[in-house]
């Protein structure tokens, strides 16, 4: 008997929260009573490199890692990196995109400096079904431009079968005291999107 099993990848660059995003999913799932799998690639993440997060949750989970085409939900903290990771979305999955744009590290090593012009017309042409979010100007507004990451996640909580309380429950216990209050607000917003 198979289990249902739901895959969520979150891809961007080393710097935007993408640890502390995945570790919030999980630790909601974990509180649910559900076995939950995570994998991490890092990269070069403190020079501005990839980062990739694999989240897997369902009764019985066995691997890790996303088999390709089976994400249900990807979620792309910068637009290169989300694009990158398209063809692990499934045919009817979800796709979160931070209209945002870094210059990866490994284009500024080469000196390569063409980051695609057309890439919100590739996205909108992949036919996936795509929520672009405006975080990072969203973050501006609440002052701090870290909180781009709760943003991203109060979105993808919106799609998953999850009480909000569940989501702010993890965010006090995953989040520095001094910080907790713009992280909430940043989850509401998202989750209000």
């Amino acid at each position: 008997m198979e289990t249902k099993v739901t895959n969520i990848l979150l891809s961007g660059v080393g710097g935007q929260g993408i640890l502390l995003a995945s570790e919030l999913i999980c630790s909601v799932f974990i509180a649910q009573g559900l076995d939950v799998k995570k994998n991490e690639i890092h990269g070069m993440s403190q020079r501005g490199g990839s980062v990739t997060s694999h989240i897997r949750f369902g009764t019985q989970v066995a691997s890790p890692i996303i088999p390709e085409g089976k994400a249900d939900f990807l979620v792309g903290f910068e637009k290169l990196e989300g694009y990158r990771y398209l063809y692990m979305l499934k045919k009817c999955g979800q796709f979160f995109i931070n209209d945002y744009q870094i210059i990866p590290g490994s284009m500024l090593l080469k000196k390569i400096s063409n980051y695609p012009g057309d890439l919100k017309e590739r996205i909108e042409n992949s036919g996936k079904k795509t929520l672009w979010i405006d975080a990072q100007n969203m973050a501006e507004q609440l002052g701090n431009l870290k909180v781009v990451n709760l943003i991203l996640v109060g979105s993808l909580a919106r799609h998953l079968d999850t009480a909000p309380e569940l989501w702010l429950d993890a965010i006090e216990d995953k989040v520095k005291k001094k910080f907790l209050e713009v992280n909430k607000t940043a989850f509401q917003q998202g989750y209000n999107l």
